[in-house]
């Protein structure tokens, strides 16, 4: 008969100190998180202050490990004044390593690097957009809180989600209500978004392109299922028209946006970024610049150090003060520790990927975290860790660090090509196609395979779907 009882069990097991798990949050998040993370610790630690000149003389960073206020008088004041310059020289020497990697940092370096992150990127959302026209568009309240629900009810395509009834049901408000915003949502741009189907999506585009009465406003109605197959003749019977009209309607309705809203920024906060790194050429070199305004420089206030040293303190708040700039030091360390890593990661990865600093996205070489741990002498977690939601301005556009790191496939040459030079191999040969008679996945894995690049017909079909390209007989566009 079992029962319950108690067991001691012996075993190994590794766990994370607070300040591990500190340290380590530190280093994942990106800017505009780490700005908030810094600011809750400011404001449980009094003796952190954030740092708005540049370091000198009369504003000096304490970040030395044998400063801990115990001493007094003038003894006090040299280990103070000597540790204070020492940590200083230390401070502006890292920061000046960052800025310019190699070489001196110039007026003109620090005029560029302005250049690259005088702002956040931050991509325009769908919503945002929309109610932008909204508020301009009706002054009517109960039509623009209607209309603020059904742009919370669009998916990130610009399709409407939710039933009429259930948008009224949500704003408590009339039906009739619900329709009349709708409508005006509908003449918003991007043209055809708010539709609630695909039908209605195109129908929209072709009303403001002015073809509401035209053939291919027949053709998406009734016979939208036989265009995907690509039934023409049946469509040209059942309209009474020649099949070469037929052929041009598709033709166009083919240029229309089956997803109006595809091209906007989803909902997400994620998709406010701020470049934290930029790469420029100097000379024939690609040189990584760190954007030091993207994180809080941090110190520890005289004003506490003052009190710590003064004698005849309770020894209650002498212990208080000297544990708040314990971990007020390890936080400044920590995310010096930060910097310097995503600096090294950074450096690595663009020693790996010159080409495609020089000539774009084409020339991508495969890449792994563990390749570049090696390199940077860290753990590939710490990679992994480092490079989360990072960003780097580039001469091609700003881009995740993680873009960088892709798999790849070796030609016959013995070259390694990554998973986006493949893909940006079979876009290019798709945007050369005779429209008349396009490229099969078949033909597209001959082609490829004549150049040295071995790919499976399933491999090819999935890339064009990631490219979101349609099947050789959707992208048919004449006899």
């Amino acid at each position: 008969m079992g029962g319950f009882g108690l067991h001691q069990n012996l075993g190994l097991g590794q766990t994370l100190s607070p300040q591990m798990q500190q340290s380590l949050a530190l280093l994942q998040a990106p800017a505009l998180e780490l700005r908030s993370l810094i600011q809750q610790e400011i404001e449980i630690n009094p003796v952190l202050e954030e740092m708005h000149e540049e370091p000198g003389p009369e504003n000096t960073d304490s970040t030395a490990d044998d400063w801990d206020g115990e001493s007094s008088g003038s003894e006090s004041s040299d280990r103070d004044a000597e540790a204070a310059a020492e940590a200083d020289a230390d401070w502006r020497e890292y920061f000046a390593q960052s800025k310019a990697g190699n070489g001196s940092y110039t007026a003109e370096d620090a005029e560029r690097r302005r250049y690259f992150f005088d702002s956040q990127a931050e991509e325009e959302s769908l919503s945002a957009h929309l109610t932008e026209q909204l508020t301009l568009a009706a002054d009517d309240p109960k039509i623009i809180e209607a209309g603020k629900e059904i742009i919370g009810s669009l998916d990130d395509d610009g399709f409407l989600t939710a039933t009429l009834d259930e948008v009224a049901a949500s704003a408590m408000l009339p039906a009739a209500v619900v329709h009349q915003a709708l409508a005006l949502v509908q003449t918003f741009d991007p043209i055809g978004v708010a539709a609630r189907d695909l039908r209605e999506c195109l129908l929209i585009q072709l009303d403001r392109l002015g073809k509401a009465e035209d053939i291919e406003a027949a053709i998406v109605s009734h016979h939208l299922p036989d265009l995907g197959r690509r039934k023409f003749q049946d469509i040209a019977r059942a309209l009474r028209v020649p099949v070469e009209r037929v052929n041009q309607a598709a033709h166009f309705i083919s240029t229309l946006q089956p997803r109006p809203g595809s091209t906007y920024a989803p909902d997400d906060k994620r998709n406010i970024v701020q470049a934290e790194l930029a790469v420029q050429k100097q000379g024939t070199q690609w040189v990584v610049v760190l954007n030091d305004d993207a994180v809080p420089r941090l110190r520890i206030s005289d004003t506490y150090k003052d009190i710590l040293a003064t004698d005849g303190n309770d020894a209650k708040v002498r212990e208080y003060l000297k544990d708040k700039i314990r971990s007020g030091k390890f936080i400044i360390k920590c995310l010096h520790l930060r910097q310097q890593t995503l600096f090294n990661i950074a450096t690595a990865i663009v020693a790996r990927q010159t080409e495609f600093f020089e000539q774009g996205a084409a020339m991508l070489k495969p890449l792994t975290m563990s390749q570049i741990a090696e390199a940077v002498s860290v753990h590939e977690t710490t990679v992994s860790r480092a490079i989360a939601n990072k960003y780097i301005q580039t001469p091609w556009g700003v881009f995740d660090l993680k873009y960088f790191f892709t798999p790849g496939y070796q030609t016959s040459s013995g070259e390694f090509l990554s998973n986006t030079s493949v893909k940006e191999s079979i876009a290019d040969l798709v945007s050369r196609e005779n429209p008349q008679k396009p490229l099969s996945d078949q033909e597209i894995v001959t082609i490829l395979s004549e150049r040295g690049i071995p790919l499976a017909r399933r491999t090819v079909a999935k890339y064009r779907s990631e490219l979101n390209i349609l099947p050789s007989n959707l992208r048919r566009t004449g006899s």
